[in-house]
């Protein structure tokens, strides 16, 4: 690893408290940071480096994985420092390279610059330009960029975007982080038919029925009504996660992609998705708006009884659809997605069903599909279902057999997609191709949205979704797991 300089805008964010802060401390423990790294914490109001510091180990106590070593504590804060900013103001970034040129100087860094954006998505091409008026990215090293989502709000938005990001950086020099992309079980994917010979073997394409891939939460909209009221699941959500996650279960599944390991490969399943035409949508897509409900038999409001949501509010909280991906390796076999908020369980799983041969129901009475299940969040787990057959009668009962992970010592996502980008590993982190050809698919869909051409269906919150939705795999005569 070379030496660096980190500068983190939005450092006072609670995406930094909650996340950043915690995953550079476990890095660090792990000896996964630069021998010589300065770090730069940007804000709008006044703190003294001693009180950002101080803040960092609160966060680090509050959210790390690991608990706070007092030994070595003192060091790590050390390489923190921070400077009040004003976005829009080119006295803000002069000043900044001052700095930045000043600790590089002080430590013997090199002019190796990384940019990590935790910003309102309107301040993304205000701060790129004026990073390159200033000259903070014209320096005699790397220089890289880290944006978290959105990127963009449809095809337009996004080109426009990107656009803009290219004018100061290059594209390999972008980073567009996706969080589901730094999951150790997604990060696997791609070893573990290698290594295990025995899923290869299952994952043939004349066994599998169908793939589902769920991302359900039981939080509402929280404190994001300003942004969610606006991106509604689909943005939020099934542009980003859950199409990244097709593209990765599709991509590393069958035996024979299972060698195409760069995220170029990745665009040919995105490309390979089939276009779902705005007037055929109500035929391949549910969405739907949770009402009031219980989560773990506590009462919670409706949608649109949450602060900041009006009472007239049609945005979607749920999205379900059946997908086709136009290539030899999956012809004839769908893949169903859905995402929701308060849903009964908080769960973010692919599931592969294999196809049911029942030659004999008399003789075999009681056995189902098998299924295989890689548990992506809150627990890392392979869990295979199999029929076993009751030995006190003739009746089969399925039965599962789990393979579970420490998750206490797992390294979050955000520890993973950080040393990525410092060692300038672009593997786990979304491509603009993948971005831009996400959105194309994204765009009719939002459009039978505007044109009403899609019904708004309800769920009670708690439940697993609208009705609609199980209707939806009904008439493939498949269920969801």
């Amino acid at each position: 690893m070379e030496d660096m300089t980190l500068v983190l805008f939005g450092a006072t964010g609670d995406l930094a408290k909650r996340k950043l802060f915690p995953a550079l401390y476990n890095l660090y423990l792990d000896g996964k940071l630069p021998a010589k790294l300065s770090i730069i914490g940007l804000g709008r109001k006044y703190i003294s480096d001693e009180d950002f510091q101080s803040n960092v180990e609160k966060a680090l106590r509050a959210y790390s994985r690991r608990s706070v070593q007092a030994s070595n504590l003192p060091d790590f804060l050390s390489k923190f420092r921070y400077f009040t900013f004003d976005a829009t103001i080119k006295e803000s970034y002069e000043k900044l390279l001052e700095l930045v040129e000043s600790r590089e100087n002080e430590l013997g860094i090199p002019q190796n610059r990384l940019f990590y954006l935790s910003v309102a998505p309107s301040l993304v091409d205000v701060i790129t330009t004026n990073l390159h008026a200033s000259g903070l990215d014209q320096n005699e090293g790397w220089k890289r960029l880290i944006i978290e989502k959105p990127f963009g709000s449809n095809v337009k938005t996004a080109r426009r975007l990107n656009d803009k990001l290219r004018k100061t950086f290059s594209e390999e020099e972008i980073y567009r982080i996706d969080h589901y992309l730094g999951k150790p079980m997604v990060q696997s994917l791609n070893t573990l038919i290698l290594a295990n010979p025995v899923l290869d073997s299952l994952l043939d394409q004349k066994l599998i029925s169908n793939v589902q891939i769920t991302a359900s939460e039981v939080v509402g909209v929280e404190t994001r009504a300003d942004y969610y009221d606006k991106a509604g699941a689909i943005r939020d959500m099934v542009q980003n996660h859950l199409l990244q996650l097709v593209m990765m279960a599709a991509l590393y599944l069958p035996e024979n992609l299972a060698e195409n390991k760069s995220r170029a490969k990745k665009t040919g399943i995105i490309e390979s998705l089939r276009p779902i035409p705005k007037e055929e949508a109500h035929q391949h897509v549910v969405r739907g708006q949770y009402e009031a409900g219980e989560i773990h038999d506590v009462p919670v409001i409706g949608y649109t009884e949450e602060q900041g949501v009006g009472a007239s509010s049609k945005n979607d909280t749920y999205f379900a659809a059946r997908l086709a991906i136009d290539h030899p390796s999956w012809e004839g076999i769908p893949f169903y997605i859905r995402t929701g908020k308060r849903m009964d369980k908080k769960s973010t799983q692919i599931v592969v069903e294999f196809k049911h041969k029942m030659v004999d129901p008399d003789r075999l009475p009681g056995t189902s599909p098998n299924l295989l299940v890689l548990e992506i969040s809150p627990n890392e787990s392979i869990s295979l279902r199999v029929n076993l057959k009751e030995p006190s009668d003739n009746q089969f009962k399925p039965v599962w057999i789990d393979f579970s992970t420490n998750s206490e010592n797992q390294p979050e996502a955000y520890e993973l997609l950080l040393f990525d980008a410092i060692l300038g590993d672009s593997t786990f982190f979304a491509h603009w191709k993948e971005v831009e050809l996400s959105w194309e698919w994204i765009e009719p869909l939002l459009e039978a949205y505007q044109e009403d051409l899609l019904p708004l269906h309800t769920y009670r919150a708690g439940s697993t979704g609208p009705e609609a939705a199980d209707e939806l795999l009904q008439k493939g005569q498949h269920k969801w797991w």
